[in-house]
């Protein structure tokens, strides 16, 4: 009777094997929480995924972008780490992520406080004027603000951007000074310098995908360990004859803290699926993006390595760290 009733126990739970595998799924639409507004870098990426996922058919029910702008991204995290066990809700991340913390007591948020769930992109970023500039190399800008400090203007995001952390690693390693305009968006910061309000900035390329396409806009240096396939003539700023070290843009994916492990393991499966369509790769071709895909768990190794890594990149920069 015994033996009868073990065979059954295991029969039954190689019955529900399967079930219990196949784990989590959405049941109704998932928030993708951004950082930025409308037109800013993560807004660009977030909008993008919803459409490829959309028309890949890898996910059963749709995804909408919640913008949750301020704080240089300490709102969003915020917002994300009061969603605790939630599992219709993702966030995407991106540098400032890990800057915040190391340099604002009030940024209470980091992510390792959220659930790391995978890295999409690593992403370079290009030094850009207005078309009609004067300055036609990083050269002609650097000498111009030397001999006019604080008066030319770069726009820009937070004070923990990766733009302003170029800005002064550039100003440290030539000895110009020029003024940081901090702007909310992506599409303000973009549209000060079109407007001739400000005189430099460094962005994405998808950022200004459409103005580079359009001439509106001169890349005049890269911020990438090797010219893009996009910018074939243009220098690195190494090659421009500065020293400074490599800032990648880092943009990933996380979830609230206390989600099930099911639902990280259904996250990790729909951004690999995603990583490995035709559409996300042309998207990465399109925009000169790196395929820097990583899943949850190489993640949580890889936050621990690059938050290090940043704060030595912030000290060198002059940025002061509390964490």
């Amino acid at each position: 009777m015994i033996r009868r009733l073990a065979f059954a126990s295991l029969v039954m739970l190689a019955v529900a094997a399967p079930a219990a595998a196949q784990g989590f799924k959405p049941t109704r639409p998932v928030d993708i929480v951004v950082h930025t507004g409308p037109g800013g870098g993560a807004d660009v990426l977030a909008r993008a995924m919803v459409q490829m996922m959309d028309q890949e058919k890898i996910a059963p029910v749709r995804f909408q972008v919640v913008n949750k702008p301020g704080g240089n991204g300490t709102v969003a995290a915020a917002y994300l780490a009061e969603k605790k066990g939630d599992v219709h809700t993702i966030g995407l991340f991106t540098g400032n992520w890990f800057t915040n913390p190391l340099v604002s007591q009030e940024a209470k948020v980091g992510l390792k406080d959220l659930t790391p769930v995978a890295r999409l992109v690593l992403e370079p970023a290009l030094v850009v004027v207005k078309a009609d500039s004067p300055f036609k190399t990083l050269g002609d800008f650097i000498e111009a603000a030397k001999k006019n400090p604080g008066k030319l203007k770069q726009s820009g995001g937070s004070i923990t951007s990766r733009d302003n952390v170029v800005r002064q690693l550039l100003q440290k390693a030539t000895g110009a000074q020029w003024a940081f305009i901090s702007f909310p968006g992506g599409g303000e910061r973009l549209a000060a310098l079109l407007g001739g309000h400000v005189d430099m900035m460094v962005l994405e390329p998808q950022e200004a995908s459409e103005q580079l396409r359009a001439g509106s806009v001169r890349v005049i240096a890269q911020l990438s360990d090797k010219r893009l396939a996009g910018f074939p003539n243009v220098p690195t700023v190494k090659e421009a004859g500065v020293e400074i070290p490599s800032v990648p843009q880092v943009r990933g994916v996380v979830a609230p803290p206390g989600i099930p492990a099911e639902n990280v393991a259904y996250w990790d499966d729909l951004f690999l699926k995603l990583s490995k369509t035709p559409s996300w790769r042309k998207y990465l071709a399109d925009n000169q993006f790196e395929d820097g895909f990583q899943d949850a768990a190489a993640l949580n190794k890889f936050i621990d390595e690059f938050t290090g890594r940043m704060r030595e990149i912030l000290k060198e920069a002059g940025v002061k760290v509390v964490r």
